[in-house]
Order: structure tokens, then sequence, then C-alpha cells
């Protein structure tokens, strides 16, 4: 999926690359900052996307693809982003981290219950 999504026109941007819930602070129900940074470099602007599914149900992922005006294709990319890592996450934290492989079964089934926007 994520091999066949062409990136059009867009070029690699400052990303974080691992906006999970452990990774960003809120506070009175706003953004307060993002930690981990240790892994910030130039990606696909898609790839920070992947935080609309690993945080976020489905109203609140409209509303903010709605803020962000993400066309289709750079959607669908941070979608296919967020599958990849999901993924990831079930398999190797099974046995030593059972909090974070439960985040990732419930990002895929975020992930393959949205239909497209």
């Amino acid at each position: 999926m994520l091999r066949e999504l062409p990136r059009g026109g867009s070029k690699d941007v400052m990303n974080h690359g691992d906006l999970i819930a452990g990774n960003v602070l809120v506070s009175g129900g706003r953004l307060a900052g993002v930690i981990d940074v240790g892994g910030l470099g130039p990606a696909d602007p898609a790839l920070d996307l992947v935080s609309a599914w690993h945080l976020l149900d489905t109203r609140p992922r409209r509303a903010f693809r709605d803020h962000l005006g993400c066309d289709e294709l750079e959607w669908e990319r941070g979608r296919a982003w967020a599958f990849q890592q999901a993924m990831g996450l079930v398999w190797y934290y099974h046995d030593s981290n059972a909090p974070l492989s439960r985040m990732g079964r419930r990002t895929l089934e975020r992930v393959t219950a949205d239909t497209p926007y």
C-alpha cells in the first residue's frame, strides 16, 4: 500500500516520525509540546499524520484533517504510515511492552475501519 502511493510534488520536511500518546504533552485539552525528538529529520510530510490514527477517534480525526487541509493522497499516505507503524508496535512490543502493543492494535482497528474521507 505505502509503496504504491505517489508523493506528487511534496518534498521532505522536518518530521518527528513518532507522534504517539507518550510523545505529546497536553494541557487543558490542547497540545502543549512534543518530546522524544531524537529522531527529528527530513521525511515525507505525511509521516507526522500518523498521529491522526494513533491519537484520535473518527470525529476528531476528521476535524484534524479538515483543519490541516490535506489532500486525499497526502491523507492516504499518512494512513499507510500509521498502518506500518502500528504493525511494528503490535509484534515488536508483544512480549516486552503490552501497552504499546495494544496501542498498535487500536491504531490498526482505526486504520482498517476508516473509510476514505
